[in-house]
């Protein structure tokens, strides 16, 4: 783990478990079905598990599609929330907040191209995944916990929110069928993609 991925860790510490899902519990008590909040939710459901395929993976082969799947996930789900939902969370006076999360999403975007430079079968492969994973669930449980509550509460254009979401998520790669738990990435290339090492 690099000298700034360290300092990072001491900034924003990541919240346990305990509080992660008591978060996700909350925000999906007050998310209507197929509203964007709901949207949302699933969808970080979905990055969860996509993370937990990196760390299940074994060989160098199943790792870089793991990661590959993740990317495509976190990607369309990033890509959505940056032009559809900050800018909603900035309109509705938390602009300090939406900088703050577009922060995040800027600096995970990094980490994972510098993920990809790292051989899948290396010990640092797997810490780089950790590092990744805690920023990004510390990130999900700032949205579920405050940001994306306050937008829900502030905004009168929640309808229009979901619809620009979806089409923004499937603009980038993902994809709603079978609910909002699925993105589209693309197997054969995955299985094209040779490992680094």
């Amino acid at each position: 783990m690099s000298v700034v991925d360290k300092v990072l860790g001491k900034i924003t510490p990541m919240p346990n478990e305990e509080k992660r899902n008591e978060a996700t519990a909350n925000a999906r008590a007050v998310a209507s079905t197929g509203g964007w909040l709901w949207m949302v939710l699933d969808h970080h459901d979905e990055i969860r598990a996509r993370f937990a395929a990196c760390r299940d993976a074994e060989s160098a082969e199943d790792r870089v599609a793991a990661m590959r799947e993740l990317a495509v996930m976190l990607n369309a789900h990033s890509m959505a929330e940056e032009v559809v939902l900050y800018p909603a969370l900035a309109q509705c006076g938390e602009k300090m907040h939406a900088g703050h999360a577009y922060t995040e999403q800027t600096t995970a975007k990094m980490q994972m191209a510098e993920w990809e430079n790292i051989a899948p079968s290396t010990p640092e492969w797997k810490d780089k995944l950790a590092h990744i994973e805690g920023a990004v669930l510390t990130h999900m449980y700032e949205e579920e916990s405050h940001w994306f509550l306050r937008l829900k509460d502030k905004s009168d254009r929640n309808e229009r929110l979901a619809d620009r979401y979806r089409e923004e998520f499937e603009r980038c790669g993902g994809s709603m069928s079978g609910g909002a738990r699925e993105s589209r990435g693309d197997a054969a290339e995955s299985a094209r993609m040779s490992p680094i090492d």
